[in-house]
C-alpha cells in the first residue's frame, strides 16, 4: 500500500483562501492562529500522520478487532499511536482553555482531523467521536459534568461515544426504547444499543459514552428523549477512577470496511442498571445530541474528503509506476500516467477532493464566525451559512468518496480488484461514509427541508449570492470566460431548481421527498465549482506576487477541469429535479415487487 503524505500545501491553501484563516485570526480570542502558527501545526500533525498512523492502516484492515470477554484489544501499535496523539494534545486545539483546549478555531483543527482519517480511518474514528462528546457535554451539561468529564476528554485520556441507535429504531429516534430511571442525584439506565463506534477498545484508561434513553414519565416520539453521560468506570469525588459501570460490549459487528473500529452492541444495564448523569434537560435529549451530531456530520463529510485523498495518491503513485503500451505519440512501453484515460480518472479524483475540502473548511470556518464574531449580524449570518451548508458536506463529500475511491481502484485495473494492493481497502472503508451520522437521504431531506423550505431560500439564496460575486470576478479578471459561463449556468440551474422547490412543495406533498437527493447532490457539484474557481483567482494573484509556480498552476488547472468535467453534471442534476414525483412515486409496492416473481 502506498505511504500517506499529508497535503499541507493544499491544506493550508484551502484555510486561507476558503477558510478565511487571515480573518479568523483576527477574531477574539483567535490571536495565536497565526501564519507561522498553522505552519507548524499542519507540519507536526503530518508527521504524527505520516509516520505513525499510516503505517497502521493495512495492518488494522487486516488484523481486525475480537470481542475478548468485556475488553477488545485493538491492532497492534493502536493503543501506542493513540498515546502518541494524546500525548501531543493533538484532540485538544479548538476546545476551551479552561478545561485544558488550546482555544484555537475549529478551522484549523480540520485539516489535522483530515490527516488522522487519510492516513488510518478505523483508528481515526475514535478521536472523531471524542470531540463530538466534548461538544455535546460543554455547550448543554452542567458546571459540574463539565468539571468531572471534559478535561480528561480534552486531553485524549478518556475517549467518547455516541449511543443513538437500537435494533428497532434506526433512523426513526422517536422509537428509542432504553429506559432510564431517577435515582437520588443519578439515573439507572436500562436497554441495548448497536452499531457503538468505539464503544469498547484498550487505548484509552476510560471511556464516556453519550446515551439517549427515556424516562418512564416522558412524552411519546422524540419529545421524550433524554440524553446521559454513562462512563465505562464511575468517577470519584476526587477524579479517580472507581469501579466498573454496568455498560458493556456484548458484541461486535463484522463489517464491510473500517475492520479495526470497533463496532459495539452495547448493552447498559444487564444487572443493577448503568448509572448515568443527565445533560441538559429532561425530555430535551435529542437536542442537546444534535451538538454532538453536526458536528460529527461536519467531521463525516471531512472524512469522505480524507478517503478521496488517500485513494488519489494510491492511483496516483500506481499509475506512475505501472509500465504499460504506448501512449499516444510514443514508440516505447511507459506509466499508464501518460495514457488519456488514465488522466481523466485522476483529474477527477484530484479535482473533487480538492473541492471538497475547500467547501468543508470553509463551511467549517463559518462556525468560528458565527461564535467569535463581534458582529451580531454576522454571526447570525455565519450560523445560517454553516447549517446550510452542513448537509451538503456531509451529504455530497461522501456520495463523491464513492465515486473518487471506485476510480482509485479503476486506475490499477485488474491489480485493484486484488486485496493486497490495497486499493479496495480505501473503497470499502469509504462506503459507509454515506451511511453513519445520519444517512444521506436524511441529510438532503434536511437541505430541501429545514434549510430551505422553512426558511423561504434565504439561507440558499444567500450563498447563490455569494456565488454570483466569484462569478463576476472571473469575469473581471478577464481568463476564466469559459469557466465563468459553466459557473453561471450551473447556478442558474441551482435558482430554477430552488423556485421549483419552493412554489411545488405545497401542491406536492411527495416532491421534497423525491428530488431531495438529486437536489443535493447539485448544490455540491455546484459548490465544488464555486470553491475551486474562487481558489483559481487566488492563485492567479499569487502567482503574479511571484509563488509556487507548479503549485499554483496545478490549482488553476484543477479548477479549468473540474469547470470542463464535473461542473456540466449540475444540468443532469437539474433535470430530475424538475421532473419531480411523478415518475419516483408512479410505481406500487407489487409492480415493485410481488408482481415480479408471482
Amino acid at each position: 500500500m502506498a505511504d500517506y503524505k499529508a497535503p499541507q500545501k493544499d491544506m493550508n491553501f484551502a484555510l486561507r483562501h476558503n477558510a478565511r484563516m487571515t480573518q479568523l485570526a483576527e477574531l477574539p480570542g483567535y490571536e495565536d492562529a497565526t501564519d507561522d502558527m498553522v505552519v507548524a501545526i499542519l507540519e507536526e500533525a503530518g508527521k504524527v500522520a505520516n509516520a505513525v498512523l499510516s503505517p497502521l492502516n493495512e495492518v488494522g484492515d487486516q488484523t481486525g478487532v475480537k470481542l475478548d470477554g468485556l475488553d477488545v484489544p485493538t491492532p497492534e501499535g493502536f493503543a501506542d499511536a493513540y498515546q502518541q496523539f494524546a500525548e501531543g494534545a493533538w484532540g485538544s486545539l479548538q476546545f476551551d482553555p479552561e478545561y485544558g483546549g488550546q482555544g484555537l478555531p475549529y478551522a484549523l483543527s480540520i485539516p489535522v482531523m483530515e490527516m488522522w482519517q487519510s492516513a488510518n480511518m478505523a483508528w481515526g474514528l475514535c478521536p472523531l467521536l471524542s470531540q463530538g462528546a466534548v461538544e455535546a457535554i460543554y455547550h448543554n451539561a452542567s458546571d459540574e459534568l463539565k468539571a468531572c468529564y471534559l478535561p480528561q476528554l480534552i486531553s485524549g485520556e478518556w475517549t467518547g461515544t455516541m449511543n443513538l441507535t437500537e435494533p428497532q429504531a434506526g433512523s426513526d429516534l422517536a422509537a428509542v426504547r432504553t429506559k432510564a430511571e431517577r435515582e437520588g442525584d443519578h439515573y439507572r439506565i436500562k436497554g441495548q444499543k448497536i452499531f457503538i463506534t468505539w464503544g469498547e477498545h484498550d487505548m484509552a484508561e476510560n471511556i464516556i459514552h453519550l446515551v439517549l434513553a427515556r424516562l418512564p414519565d416522558a412524552p411519546p416520539g422524540v419529545k421524550g428523549i433524554s440524553l446521559f453521560v454513562v462512563p465505562k468506570f464511575l468517577v470519584n469525588e476526587d477524579g479517580s477512577l472507581g469501579e466498573r459501570n454496568d455498560a458493556k460490549c456484548v458484541s461486535l459487528e463484522h463489517k464491510l470496511g473500517i475492520h479495526a473500529s470497533p463496532t459495539c452492541v452495547m448493552a447498559f444495564g444487564d444487572e443493577e442498571g448503568a448509572i448515568g448523569y443527565l445533560v441538559g434537560e429532561e425530555n430535551r435529549g435529542l437536542a442537546c445530541m444534535f451538538t454532538m451530531m453536526n458536528n460529527a456530520r461536519l467531521a463525516v463529510g471531512l472524512q469522505g474528503v480524507a478517503i478521496s485523498e488517500r485513494a488519489y495518491q494510491h492511483a496516483l503513485e500506481y499509475a506512475h509506476d505501472r509500465i504499460q503500451s504506448p501512449s499516444v505519440g510514443s514508440k516505447e512501453a511507459g506509466p499508464i500516467i501518460r495514457h488519456a484515460d488514465v488522466r481523466r480518472m485522476l483529474q477527477t479524483m484530484k479535482s473533487i477532493t480538492e473541492a471538497g475540502r475547500a467547501l468543508a473548511y470553509d463551511a467549517c470556518a463559518s462556525l468560528d464566525f458565527s461564535h467569535r464574531s463581534e458582529d451580531a449580524a454576522q454571526r447570525a449570518t455565519e450560523s445560517a451559512r454553516a447549517a446550510y451548508l452542513t448537509p451538503i458536506v456531509k451529504g455530497w463529500c461522501t456520495e463523491v468518496a464513492q465515486e473518487v475511491t471506485s476510480l482509485g481502484v479503476q486506475v490499477h485495473g485488474g491489480m485493484g480488484f486484488i486485496e493486497e494492493t490495497g486499493a479496495a481497502q480505501h473503497y470499502r472503508d469509504a462506503r459507509i461514509l454515506p451511511i453513519y451520522e445520519g444517512t444521506n437521504a436524511i441529510q438532503a431531506l434536511d437541505l430541501v427541508g429545514r434549510k430551505t423550505l422553512f426558511d423561504g431560500g434565504e439561507a440558499g439564496a444567500a450563498v447563490q449570492a455569494e456565488i454570483a460575486e466569484v462569478i463576476a470576478q472571473l469575469k473581471a479578471q478577464g481568463s476564466f470566460a469559459t469557466e465563468s459561463a459553466q459557473l453561471e449556468s450551473s447556478l442558474q440551474q441551482a435558482k430554477v431548481a430552488q423556485e421549483a422547490l419552493l412554489s411545488g412543495s405545497q401542491d406536492d406533498p411527495q416532491l421534497a421527498g423525491s428530488i431531495a437527493y438529486n437536489y443535493l447532490m447539485l448544490m455540491g457539484t455546484l459548490c465544488g465549482g464555486w470553491q475551486l474557481l474562487k481558489a483559481a483567482l487566488a492563485a492567479g494573484e499569487e502567482l503574479q506576487a511571484g509563488g509556487d509556480e507548479t503549485f499554483l498552476n496545478a490549482k488553476i488547472l484543477s479548477a479549468r477541469f473540474y469547470a470542463a468535467q464535473v461542473l456540466p453534471r449540475t444540468a443532469s442534476f437539474a433535470q430530475m429535479v424538475a421532473s419531480g414525483s411523478e415518475s419516483i412515486m408512479a410505481m406500487s409496492d407489487d409492480q415493485l415487487a410481488s408482481a415480479w416473481y408471482a
